[in-house]
């Protein structure tokens, strides 16, 4: 039941990161496509070509969008937080285990464990310095310098993103270590990438 609820947050965020990514990437292709026209419509082939033409695209206003690594830098952040809770949760962190193969399967669950808790509570450690960061951003009413819009809207979308990946990690962490002393399973299968 826990765990339903908790994959289908998690699964939430990542539809909802994913999302905001693909309206990031279609931002990113209007801009470039904008920024490429209005260099064609200033560029002396197009000139030479058809002044009245270059002098119309031109008129278009087509151009880059204005502020737009401002929206892609806040938009990442708070993609890379939204996919954090699913990745948790299906254990798709990527692991270099040079080692652990050589390892007796007794002391690489307890290195599971280990490192399950150690990762959840630098979750736990971000999210509570982008709390900080927000709160400081907010104090200083500090804006982005070509839209004006305020710093702290990011982190606020970034530090919401990361408190569901600190609950997700929680629960994590504390079903690795039900796991091991109970010998159940609490959490889906791992799917993550081993090299």
């Amino acid at each position: 039941m826990l765990l339903t609820l908790v994959e289908r947050l998690a699964r939430f965020m990542a539809i909802l990161g994913g999302l905001v990514l693909t309206a990031l990437i279609a931002l990113t292709c209007v801009s470039v496509l904008g920024r490429g026209l209005n260099t064609f419509g200033h560029s002396e082939l197009l000139k030479s070509a058809s002044d009245s033409l270059a002098n119309a695209l031109i008129a278009t206003g087509v151009g880059p969008v204005a502020g737009d690594f401002e929206l892609v830098e806040a938009g990442i952040s708070f993609t890379i937080f939204a996919f954090l809770p699913i990745c948790q949760l299906k254990r798709g962190h990527a692991t270099v285990d040079v080692f652990a193969n050589s390892f007796p399967r007794g002391l690489n669950r307890v290195l599971d464990v280990v490192w399950e808790v150690l990762l959840s509570a630098l979750i736990l450690l971000i999210t509570w310095r982008l709390f900080v960061g927000m709160e400081d951003k907010m104090r200083y009413n500090e804006t982005t310098f070509l839209l004006q819009f305020p710093v702290w809207w990011a982190y606020a979308l970034s530090f919401a993103a990361a408190l569901v990946a600190s609950v997700v990690a929680v629960y994590c962490a504390a079903a690795r270590v039900l796991e091991y002393f109970t010998g159940k399973r609490f959490t889906p299968d791992a799917e993550g990438g081993v090299h």
